[in-house]
Formats: structure tokens, sequence, C-alpha cells
């Protein structure tokens, strides 16, 4: 029996190695706590994982799951909301383990399609006194264990270090774009200044021909003329490009212009990418598909930039059907075996696109592979918002 135990502790510390170590591993974050979820199933014998990180409209920014296969997950439908159990790991900061889940006055309910739960362990991810998010498990024959408790408490901190490190990225990649607005700042003033000098110039040189040579004149006023319309377009460009976007206001084409444009100021100088938009007779979209289609791109673009190691990425949006739109967003990068990593089972940020996808009734597909880029494609229907 001792051989079994030490060999069972042998098991559990290298899956925990391995949970550890994909931390620091230059794997996505989704690809993270995919891996955290996974081996906290495993290693206390839940029938069911979940890891949840909210966001500030009483949803889920990330929700990852273990246990569901993909039919179930889609017949559950959306993403949660922030309710029952859900809610109580994002409010207290404490572990809660129950025998019977249902029996708890703080249960909520869960949609028809949803496995039925009993057993549950649920465990915060803090970062000192802040809860980033919970980890949930359930089913497990006989309940969970002091011991089960303090091995999911480790898979939390980890995932904690994550969730930070995510945000200190995000925090960094803010900076970057601000510091290009910095530097657009700093080149309207210099372009429009070189344009109001030359501008006066040419007025002086015309007020010494006024009285010699009116055929000059002519042609000083209209170089005038040229002048002002160029430093009026300078400024004009320059600040549409300081001001923040709003897709109510701007439209989706503009916005992602805009955030191309930006990422190319940013990202496109010594080795990086360039980066080049252009699009096709797109329609006007409800504000629910917009805003999904903005959120595919921006991932597309931020894993794009940031892993793809690409020469070029370009975006496009077309017109899909009568009154749905397409959106590409193509790099020639380094590309990955997509059937290899659906194998592997870390293929979260594509169940993630599909989702969000399935949200606004469209669909979502990555091809890509090795050495050959990746084409990232949403097609969405129209119809009302």
């Amino acid at each position: 029996m001792a051989r079994v135990t030490n060999r069972d502790e042998l098991r559990t510390a290298r899956r925990l190695s391995e949970a550890v170590l994909a931390v620091s591993d230059q794997l996505t974050v989704p690809e993270v706590l995919q891996t955290i979820v996974d081996t906290a199933r495993e290693l206390v014998g839940a029938e069911y994982a979940a890891l949840g990180v909210p966001d500030d409209d009483g949803s889920f920014a990330e929700f990852v799951v273990a246990g569901v296969s993909d039919e179930m997950r889609a017949a559950i439908g959306p993403l949660p909301r922030q309710h029952g159990f859900l809610a109580v790991m994002l409010r207290e900061p404490r572990a809660q383990r129950l025998a019977d889940i249902r029996a708890d006055p703080r249960f909520g309910w869960w949609p028809s399609a949803h496995p039925v739960l009993v057993a549950f362990l649920g465990v915060p991810v803090l970062s000192g006194e802040e809860i980033l998010g919970a980890l949930y498990l359930a089913n497990k024959s006989g309940g969970f264990t002091d011991a089960d408790e303090e091995l999911v408490g480790v898979l939390a901190a980890h995932a904690a270090i994550a969730l930070t490190h995510a945000r200190l990225y995000a925090r960094n990649r803010e900076l970057t774009i601000a510091e290009e607005r910095a530097r657009i700042a700093h080149d309207l003033h210099d372009a429009v200044a070189q344009r109001l000098f030359g501008l006066r110039l040419t007025v002086q040189a015309a007020e010494l021909l006024l009285d010699r040579d009116p055929a000059a004149v002519r042609e000083r006023l209209a170089e005038v003329s040229t002048l002002a319309r160029e430093a009026a377009e300078e400024l004009h460009a320059a600040v549409l490009e300081l001001r923040p976007a709003q897709l109510a206001e701007d439209g989706l084409p503009s916005v992602l212009r805009k955030q191309v444009q930006v990422l190319d100021r940013a990202y496109g100088g010594a080795g990086g990418p360039r980066l080049c938009y252009q699009e096709a007779d797109p329609p006007v979209l409800p504000t629910g598909q917009q805003t999904v289609v903005l959120r595919v791109a921006q991932e597309a673009l931020h894993n794009a930039v940031r892993h793809a190691c690409a020469r070029s990425i370009s975006v496009s949006l077309t017109r899909h059907g009568e009154t749905g739109a397409a959106l590409e967003v193509a790099d020639d990068g380094a590309g990955f075996d997509v059937a290899a990593v659906v194998r592997a089972g870390r293929s979260l940020g594509l169940r993630s696109l599909r989702e969000r996808a399935h949200s606004v009734r469209g669909v979502a597909t990555i091809r890509s592979t090795p050495g050959a880029g990746t084409v990232v494609r949403l097609e969405v229907p129209g119809g009302t918002g």
C-alpha cells in the first residue's frame, strides 16, 4: 500500500509541476487556465471543474471548464452569469465545501442542459485581498476532503499568478499605445507647424510680388490654399487617431481601422509586423454583432502581434450575404497545427471564439499551418440587435 501511495504522490507532484511550468511557458492565459482546471479535476477526482474570471458586466471574461463535452457546452448555451454559487465565490474570499450544493440556500439554478452537481468545492483565486476569480469542482464520490482543498488552493495560487501576468501585460500594452498617442501628438505639432511656417513664407513672398508680378502672386495664393488644405487634413487625421474609439458613435469599420493604425504605429517598426486594414462594403451591424466582431478582432490581433512572429498582419471587414459581415485577421507568422492543439486539449481559444460567434448566431473558424501563418475568420449575420 505504501508503494501505491508513493506512486500517487509522485503523480500528483508531476501534474502540479506541469501546471506550475505552464504559468511561465509562454502559453496564452486561456491555455494556462485550462491546464490548471484539467489538473485540478484529475488530481482531486472530480467529474467536473471550472475556473471563472468575472467581467464588469455581471458575466465572465473567462470561463474555462473540464469534463464537459463540446456538445454539452453547446446545449447549455452562452457563458453563465454571476449568480448562485458562481457569485458567492466572487464575493467571499474563502473556500466553500458542500456535500450537496443543491441543499444550500445560496444555490440558485442552472440551465436544463446543465449537468447535475452534488458534492462541491469552490476555492477563490486571490491576489492579496482581491478576488480575481474562482475554481469550481463538483461531483467527487464520497465528497471533497481537506487535502483536496489544500491541493486546489495551490493551483488557485498559480492561476492568480497567470491572471496577474495578464493584467501587467495589458497595462504595458496600454502604456505602449498611450506612448504612441503622445508620439502622434508630437508628430501632429511638427507637421502642422511646418505647414504653417510654409504658409507664412508663401504669404510673405506674395506680398513682395503684389505690385510687380500679379501672375506670380496668383501662383503663391494657390500654394497658400494647398498648404492650408494639407494642414487641415493632417490635423483632422491626427485628431481622429488620438480620439478614443466609440462603437456607437464611430461605427465598427472606423474603430477597426483606427485600432489597426495605432497598433501598426506601436509595433510596426524595429522589426515588428506591419499591420493593414481593408474593407469592402461592410454593412451596419446591430450593436451586439459589432461588439462581438470587435472583441474577436482585438483578441486575434493580440495573439498575432504577441505570438505569431509575423512580418505582416492584415485585417479585413467585408459584407457577408445580404446584411451580415465577415471579419478576417490573417498573419504570415509561425502558425500551428490546429488538429494537434485540439487533440492535446488546448483548443480553448478556438472554443472561446466559437462561443462568441454562437452568441450572435455566427460562425468562427481558425485555419493555420506550421510555418505558413494563421487566418481567423468570423461570419456574423445582420438583423436586429
